[in-house]
């Protein structure tokens, strides 16, 4: 008897702030497949609200393109990379586990067995939408390169600049300042155990400055704040928006490196020994901590993504990760 075709529904950006949820058929996976049930999945809101805005450059169509998206730049598009869900079909060794795939907004789906990663024992499957931001951040504490008991300051307290901090000030003897314009998230600081300051407030001379606001403003916080030749470390993605990157002033008097970091490739520093996969697995690992519950700022169903994606994409609010729950069957 031939087995019944299994639907699953998926989030499809369709315009400039505009998505809607299609009904697709999945195949039957094969031996080296599984199927896998969502959820949760998370938005990453700089990158999404980008996407969703029609702000992806041309010349950026195919390195933008995300592990497991459907269409093509601006739209229609399927596009998303924090999955979590629980493995139907596949392999004994990961059927019926918690797991992440860098997958879209979908309630099931298909893909290799090496694409997922099994969510580790005390890792709560809620909390793991945020391994592809810690995993970002992962790679940009690489590409800084802090060093025992240096000043660090990380302007922009988005969920990627808190992370960077978090994971900073887990180096004994540094001294970490997470900076941002939004004294809200001073609570947010706190609960990772950070120190936070507003911008005209944040300690200068620093050894190390980590930008992450997305703004040509906290670029020149981030310039302003480094100290004699410390390097200043872009983490933000601009999209088709050009910045003015304030270069005057003291840029060549203090001798500063402006530096970037892109996830999309493993940092200098450990390429030759580290891959995609053993990064991903340490970054899984990283989210045992359970004060990193603190950078899920909401919640909502995946029916509703087709009003909530928009909505977070216009806001300047306090949205950090926004964690989307899907139903049961």
């Amino acid at each position: 008897m031939t087995k019944a075709a299994l639907n699953a529904r998926s989030f499809w950006i369709i315009g400039p702030g505009e998505g809607e949820i299609r009904t697709e058929t999945l195949r039957e996976p094969s031996e080296q497949e599984v199927l896998v049930r969502t959820l949760y999945s998370g938005i990453s809101r700089g990158t999404e609200a980008l996407v969703i805005n029609g702000s992806i450059p041309v010349s950026e169509f195919g390195r933008m393109r995300a592990p497991f998206q459907d269409g093509d730049f601006p739209a229609p598009v399927k596009y998303g990379y924090s999955n979590v869900g629980i493995v139907e079909q596949g392999p004994a060794s990961l059927r019926g586990n918690a797991v992440f795939c860098l997958y879209p907004h979908q309630t099931r789906y298909v893909v290799p067995a090496t694409a997922v990663y099994r969510i580790p024992d005390g890792v709560p499957p809620q909390r793991a939408v945020l391994a592809a931001n810690l995993e970002a951040a992962v790679n940009g504490v690489w590409d800084a390169a802090p060093r025992l008991g240096d000043r660090i300051a990380i302007v922009g307290a988005g969920v990627v600049g808190c992370l960077s901090a978090w994971l900073c000030n887990r180096i004994h003897g540094c001294e970490v300042e997470l900076i941002d314009i939004n004294d809200e998230r001073e609570r947010i600081a706190g609960a990772l155990g950070v120190a936070f300051a507003a911008p005209k407030k944040a300690i200068a001379n620093a050894d190390l400055v980590i930008h992450a606001t997305g703004t040509a403003e906290g670029l020149s916080t981030a310039l302003e704040l480094a100290g004699f030749e410390a390097t200043v470390l872009e983490l933000s993605w601009y999209g088709n928006r050009k910045p003015a990157v304030p270069l005057g002033e003291g840029f060549h008097s203090k001798r500063l490196t402006l530096r970037s970091s892109q996830v999309g490739t493993v940092a200098t520093a450990q390429r030759s020994r580290w891959d995609n996969r053993r990064r991903m697995e340490l970054a899984l690992r990283l989210l045992s901590d359970a004060r990193l519950d603190a950078l899920i700022s909401g919640e909502s169903r995946f029916e509703d993504l087709p009003q909530v994606m928009p909505a977070i994409a216009a806001s300047a609010g306090n949205t950090l990760c926004h964690r989307i729950v899907y139903s049961a069957i």
